[in-house]
């Protein structure tokens, strides 16, 4: 068996999230940061990853024990009764626990380089529901499928998931409509700002979900509105009206934050960048810390002031390319990718 190099990109919600867990509507752009899996023939089964090494001789391998082997064995776990002979190795350039996907990037990495491995085809739809469906089943994290796809597909991408539903049997699952943008949008005046606050998107969201399953007027309320705010978003983006989509932005996140799903540290960065020109600004991801995005065409200053603020990192929506081969056998998994990759 040959070795596989592969990676996958971060991401960043510009407007819509996270109704991606309740068959709304979101517009995502992956970031520069990404996960990278070298999947090699070995005489047994081992993850390497932060200089550690682990074997895995049984099912009590595969235990989770919240390590940074976690994410590695939950796409083993997947696999388990035709468990591959192989050293997965792996890390990271995305900020851990930032609110950007990096444990999704990673899950995808992984279950790709395996795919590739094993020789087993699927497609770009079918890898982010198996990912998806693996950080739900095996990883046992409750967070949205925006992630997935987008660690997936890469790129800026306008994603719609109605009629799709949470717990739903694999098989049953729809899949969502992933609507390529970056064709016409050349301009993206974000900036993105980690708080410096790590935190669990499964923390954040697991309140809100059980809220909005016990039928919550609120919440089931909130997020229709977000979900409409995205799809007016699409047009705003297209037409480079900016003014709009700063507007959409705020009206997004004045929800979440009344629903309870922002935090002390973001709110801080986020009053920052309103007040020194934003035209928006909202959570990039989960909340509770993690990252802000924040829509300004000038952001030196708005820059500046985030840093003495506290933000740790400053960063930007960048149209990379999503899950792909890295090395001498680069190349980006298409729709029209070779047939032993479908």
């Amino acid at each position: 068996m040959e070795t596989i190099r592969c990676s996958a990109p971060g991401r960043c919600g510009l407007i819509g999230n996270p109704t991606d867990m309740y068959g709304g509507s979101v517009i995502s752009c992956s970031i520069g940061y990404r996960a990278h899996v070298t999947v090699e023939p070995a005489e047994q089964l081992e993850i390497v990853t932060c200089g550690k090494r682990l074997v895995v001789n049984g099912p009590q391998s595969l235990a989770l024990d919240g390590s940074y082997f976690d994410v590695a064995r939950a796409v083993l776990d997947y696999f388990r009764g035709d468990p591959p002979r192989c050293r997965i190795t792996y890390g990271s350039e995305i900020p851990i626990k930032a609110g950007v996907s990096g444990s999704t990037a990673l899950t995808v990495a992984i279950l790709y380089g395996l795919l590739r491995f094993k020789g087993l085809g699927h497609n770009l739809y079918q890898v982010a529901e198996l990912a998806r469906y693996i950080e739900l089943n095996h990883l046992r994290i409750v967070c949205g499928y925006q992630d997935a796809y987008m660690c997936t597909f890469g790129g800026l991408n306008y994603l719609d998931f109605r009629g799709k539903q949470f717990y739903r049997h694999a098989e049953a699952e729809l899949f969502a409509t992933v609507e390529r943008l970056d064709p016409y949008v050349r301009q993206l005046p974000f900036v993105l700002a980690h708080t410096g606050v790590t935190h669990s998107s499964d923390a954040v969201h697991k309140p809100i979900r059980e809220r909005w399953l016990e039928g919550d007027a609120a919440v089931r309320r909130g997020y229709e509105e977000i979900g409409q705010l995205a799809r007016e978003g699409k047009k705003a983006l297209l037409a480079g009206d900016w003014m709009r989509f700063g507007w959409l932005m705020n009206q997004n996140h004045a929800i979440q934050r009344e629903l309870g799903g922002s935090g002390e540290a973001n709110e801080r960065l986020l009053r920052v960048a309103l007040d020194h020109g934003a035209l928006g600004a909202k959570l990039a991801g989960a909340g509770d810390g993690g990252t802000i995005i924040a829509l300004h065409p000038e952001p030196e200053a708005m820059v500046a002031a985030l840093r003495e603020a506290g933000s740790t990192l400053i960063f930007y929506p960048q149209q990379a390319p999503g899950v792909s081969l890295d090395g001498n056998e680069a190349r980006v998994l298409t729709e029209q990718a070779a047939p032993h990759a479908r």
